[in-house]
C-alpha cells in the first residue's frame, strides 16, 4: 500500500496500484554507460557576472561561484555544489593518506559541546566567537569551533595506562565560529570544514617525537600539492603550549605576515615579534627614571634615523599610558632611499607584558582615555603613569612633551609617574618596535636579508603539553622504570598535541593562488577531474573512445570527464578554463585532418601540443605527474 492513501474500496485501491505500475517515459538525458559525463553531472556555471577587468585575475570566490563549485547561503555560510564537493573529497582523501602515515585513527565527534566543559578549560570567555544555545531543559551548549575539550574528556575516560599510548586520532568535520565579519568566501566563514588531529603521549620526550613525525607528514602533504608554501614558527595563542608551527600559502588575500630569511632557514610569523633588538652595538644599562632638566640623552645604537614617530596605547585599567618612539623613516643603506617604518603592535604588547602592563589595543584614543581616567582619579596614592619605550634607532628624550595634557589635568610633571625603557625588561637587549621591512638584516644568521610575505594560514601544529589534560583530569599510570629516579609507579597527565588543517579555506586559498585571467587552475591532487575531453560537433563517438583510452588503464587510471553538451567548441573550452581542469584534450580539427588530439595545460606555460592517440595516455600522465 502507498503510505498516505486509504482506499475506500478494492476497486479504487487497484486503480491506484495500476497508476503506480504504469511505466513513464524518462525526459532526462542520463547515460548509464559508466562514463563520467557533464550531462550526468550538475555543473551550474554562471550565477554572477564576471567582475575582473579583461586580462586580470578574478577574485577566487567569484570564480568558485561562477565555476559552479559553491553558492553562498547566508553571510559566512556556503552550500557546496557537486564540483566543490569533489574538490573537498579529494583533499580529504589526501589528508586521510598522510594521517594514516603517522598511525592516526579517524573518528567523528559531535559538533555540540558543553559550555561548562569550555568554562572548565578556561576558553569560554565574554566575547568568545562561539555559537551558544540552550536546549528546552536550559542545558547550556555550544557549536564547537574545535574539539580539544571533548577529545581530552573522551580519551581521559577510556585510557588509563601508558601502555595504551601513543594515541593519535583525527577527524574531518564541520566547525562553527560566530565570526563578527565574515569575508573572502571560505577563507573566513562562520561554518567551515577542518581536519584536527589530537595526539596523546605519556612523556614530553615521546610527545616531541610525535610532534616531529606529524610535522613531517604535513610537509609531505603540502609537497604533494606542488604549490609553494612556508613553514613558520608561530605563536600558540589561546590554544596553549610552547611549540607550534604554521603552514602558509603566500597570498594577497592573507591575514598573516610571515618573515623569511634569504640565507638561513629562519621563518616565523610576525606575531612572534617580542620587541628584542638582537643586533646591538655597545650595550648600556637599562634606564628607568623621572624626567629631569636635560633635554636628551645620547643616541641609541642602530641605523641612522631620518625622523621619529609616536605610537600610543593604554592599559586595560586605563591608568597607564604607553608611548612608543620609533623611527618613522630609517636608512637601510646609504645608497638607497629612506625606508618608511610601521610599528609592530605584537612587539609593543610583548614589551608591555614583560613590564607587567596589560595593554588594550582596541582603544582608538588612548591619550584622551588616559587623561580622562587621570583627571577622575581622586586617590593621591595612585598617580597616573606614563611608560616611554624607545626603539634602538631613536634618540632618548628625558622630557617627552606632555605639557598640553599637564595643563588640562592641572598638575606638574612630578604628579605623574614616568618610566623610561630603552632596554627589554630584565635584559640588556635594546628595543625593536617596528615591523620587518624587506631587505632588513636577519638577526639569526646576520648574512641573509629578511622578506615579509602576506600569507594564508592553512595548517597549524601545536605541542599542547598538559594544558588540557591537567584541568580535565586525563591521566595515565606510568611504570616507575620509565620515570627515572622514581621508586614507584605514578599517575601523570597525558602530553597532548593538536594539529589542524583548514580544509574548506584551503579550497579558496589554492584557487586564489593558481587562478589566472582565464579562470581556476587546480593542482592534480585537488582537481574535480584531472582531464576533460572536449569534442567538436559530430565527433562525440570518437571522443568516447578517447575517453576510454585514458580511463582504461587500471594500474594508473586518469580521472576524466567527457563534455557531451550540445554547445559550440569555443563555449565549452571557455567553460573548461573557468572550471580549471588541469588538462584539456580537444577532439577537433587535428583529429579530422591527421588523427591527432590537441592537449592543453595552462599550469605548464600554457602548453598546447598535438598528440597522436597511441601516445595520448602516456603524454597526459606525464603532464599530471608534474602538476
Amino acid at each position: 500500500m502507498v503510505l498516505g492513501l486509504r482506499p475506500t474500496s478494492g476497486r479504487v485501491h487497484r486503480a491506484y496500484i495500476g497508476v503506480l505500475r504504469t511505466p513513464r517515459a524518462l525526459k532526462c538525458g542520463f547515460h548509464t554507460d559508466g562514463r563520467s559525463r557533464i550531462s550526468n553531472f550538475w555543473i551550474p556555471t554562471g550565477g554572477i557576472s564576471k567582475k575582473a577587468v579583461e586580462g586580470e585575475k578574478e577574485d577566487a570566490n567569484d570564480l568558485l561561484v561562477r565555476g559552479g563549485f559553491l553558492r553562498q547561503a547566508y553571510s559566512g555560510v556556503f552550500h557546496m555544489l557537486p564540483l566543490g564537493l569533489r574538490v573537498q573529497e579529494k583533499l580529504e582523501r589526501l589528508i586521510d593518506k598522510h594521517m594514516r602515515s603517522v598511525g592516526a585513527s579517524k573518528v567523528s565527534l559531535s559538533s555540540i559541546s558543553s559550555q561548562e566543559l569550555w568554562e572548565q578549560s578556561g576558553r569560554l570567555k565574554e566575547g568568545s566567537e562561539v555559537f551558544k544555545f540552550q536546549d528546552r531543559k536550559d542545558s547550556r551548549f555550544l557549536l564547537a569551533p574545535t574539539h580539544e575539550e571533548e577529545i581530552t574528556t573522551l580519551v581521559g575516560s577510556l585510557t588509563k595506562s601508558y601502555k595504551d599510548l601513543p594515541l593519535r586520532v583525527y577527524q574531518i568535520s564541520r566547525k562553527y565560529r560566530d565570526e563578527p565579519r565574515p569575508r573572502q568566501g571560505l577563507l573566513r566563514g562562520r561554518e567551515f570544514i577542518m581536519k584536527d588531529l589530537y595526539t596523546f603521549d605519556y612523556s614530553v620526550e615521546e610527545a616531541l617525537k610525535t610532534y616531529k613525525s606529524v610535522k613531517n607528514a604535513y610537509v609531505n602533504l603540502f609537497d604533494e600539492l606542488k604549490i609553494p608554501y612556508l613553514v613558520a614558527a608561530a605563536d600558540s595563542g589561546n590554544m596553549g603550549g610552547s611549540l607550534s608551527h604554521e603552514f602558509h600559502f603566500p597570498s594577497s588575500k592573507g591575514e598573516d605576515s610571515v618573515i623569511s630569511c634569504s640565507s638561513c632557514e629562519h621563518i616565523y610569523n610576525e606575531e612572534l615579534a617580542d620587541g628584542n633588538a638582537h643586533n646591538l652595538g655597545p650595550e648600556t644599562s637599562q634606564s628607568s627614571h623621572k624626567p629631569g632638566f636635560d633635554t636628551e640623552e645620547a643616541h641609541n645604537e642602530g641605523s641612522p634615523t631620518i625622523s621619529n614617530g609616536l605610537w600610543t596605547a593604554i592599559s586595560k585599567d586605563k591608568t597607564t599610558l604607553l608611548r612608543g618612539w620609533y623611527p618613522k623613516f630609517s636608512m637601510q643603506d646609504a645608497s638607497k632611499e629612506p625606508v618608511e617604518r610601521e610599528v609592530n603592535s605584537h612587539a609593543m604588547k610583548s614589551i608591555a607584558a614583560a613590564a607587567d602592563i596589560d595593554l588594550d589595543l582596541s582603544v582608538e584614543n588612548p591619550i584622551e582615555q588616559w587623561a580622562k581616567q587621570a583627571k577622575s582619579n581622586s586617590t593621591p596614592f595612585q598617580r597616573p603613569k606614563v611608560v616611554d619605550l624607545y626603539d634602538t634607532q631613536v634618540r632618548v628624550y628625558k622630557r617627552p612633551p606632555l605639557s598640553d595634557l599637564l595643563d588640562e589635568l592641572n598638575c606638574s610633571p612630578d604628579d605623574i609617574e614616568y618610566t623610561l625603557l630603552d632596554r627589554f625588561p630584565g635584559t640588556q637587549n635594546g628595543l625593536n618596535l617596528v615591523k620587518v621591512h624587506d631587505g632588513d638584516r636577519c638577526f639569526k644568521c646576520a648574512d641573509g636579508s629578511l622578506k615579509s610575505h602576506t600569507a594564508v594560514e592553512l595548517g597549524h601544529t601545536f605541542h599542547l603539553g598538559t594544558r588540557y589534560s591537567d584541568v580535565l583530569q586525563a591521566s595515565v599510570m606510568v611504570d616507575r622504570s620509565l620515570l627515572g629516579n622514581s621508586s614507584k609507579d605514578q599517575i601523570v597527565p597525558m602530553e597532548m598535541g593538536c594539529h589542524g588543517i583548514g580544509v574548506s579555506r584551503m579550497i579558496t586559498a589554492v584557487a586564489d593562488r593558481l587562478a589566472d585571467s582565464k579562470g581556476l587552475n587546480w593542482p592534480r591532487a585537488m582537481a574535480p577531474f584531472e582531464v576533460i575531453v572536449v569534442p567538436a560537433k559530430g565527433l562525440e563517438a570518437e571522443a568516447e573512445k578517447i575517453y576510454d583510452s585514458l580511463t582504461s588503464d587500471q594500474t594508473a587510471p586518469v580521472d576524466a570527464i567527457l563534455d557531451d553538451r550540445d554547445k559550440q567548441m569555443g563555449w565549452k573550452l571557455g567553460d573548461a578554463d573557468l572550471i580549471g581542469y588541469p588538462v584539456i584534450v580537444v577532439v577537433g580539427k587535428g583529429w579530422k585532418k591527421q588523427q591527432t588530439l590537441e592537449v592543453q595545460c595552462r599550469r605548464l606555460d600554457n602548453l598546447r601540443e598535438e598528440v597522436p592517440l597511441d601516445q595520448l595516455s602516456a603524454f597526459v600522465r606525464s603532464l599530471l605527474e608534474r602538476i
